[in-house]
């Protein structure tokens, strides 16, 4: 089993990295392999809604000038997946919009290719506007018809400085727990996916 997190932050050792890895050590407790994928801050571009996805339907957008192909491939490779974002003003960052546009045409052109894999949201905020930032993430994985973990709370973790998240107890619970649930429903689902 493997779960690919992508880290929608520009800051490689920032708040959401930390939240994401900490799902992660929990996920590898449980055997299961991880992959980070550092997406943030990477040139990206949006979709252009040309539908070319439904007419060539090779899990592929045909903007090729970017990493989003690779995380796509990445993603539909894996059993479960980890979208990480900052929060900027109330949303998900530019990177993570990009990513849900294009992946999520690509994927239901050819046929719902994430289908009952396991989706986590994981958000780093400031102070107000995570709880949009996280319906964003998870409005992508319902649609996608993926199988959303619960946890104590959303999966947000509070923090303004590089890993100052890690001093909100409650939020480090909130990402320990989201990947006990993540491994307990990958094992219950991976194979039994019919």
């Amino acid at each position: 089993m493997k779960v690919v997190a992508i880290n929608g932050s520009p800051r490689k050792k920032g708040n959401t990295a930390l939240l994401l890895k900490t799902a992660m050590a929990e996920l590898e407790k449980e055997g299961i392999e991880t992959e980070f994928v550092q997406l943030g801050g990477q040139k990206v571009r949006g979709c252009k809604a040309c539908m070319k996805c439904f007419e060539k339907k090779n899990n592929r957008c045909v903007i090729e000038k970017d990493m989003i192909n690779d995380v796509i491939a990445k993603m539909n490779e894996a059993d479960g997946i980890l979208i990480g974002s900052p929060t900027y003003f109330a949303n998900v960052s530019t990177e993570i919009k990009a990513l849900i546009d294009r992946a999520g045409l690509v994927v239901i052109a050819n046929g719902h290719t994430l289908r009952r894999k396991v989706g986590g949201a994981v958000v780093a905020v400031r102070r107000a506007g995570a709880v949009p930032t996280f319906d964003a993430i998870n409005k992508f994985f319902l649609i996608n018809e993926m199988i959303v973990p619960g946890s104590v709370y959303w999966n947000l973790g509070v923090g303004r400085a590089e890993e100052e998240v890690a001093e909100d107890e409650e939020g480090m619970l909130t990402m320990k727990t989201l990947g006990q649930n993540m491994a307990w429903l990958l094992k219950c689902t991976v194979g039994n996916k019919g």
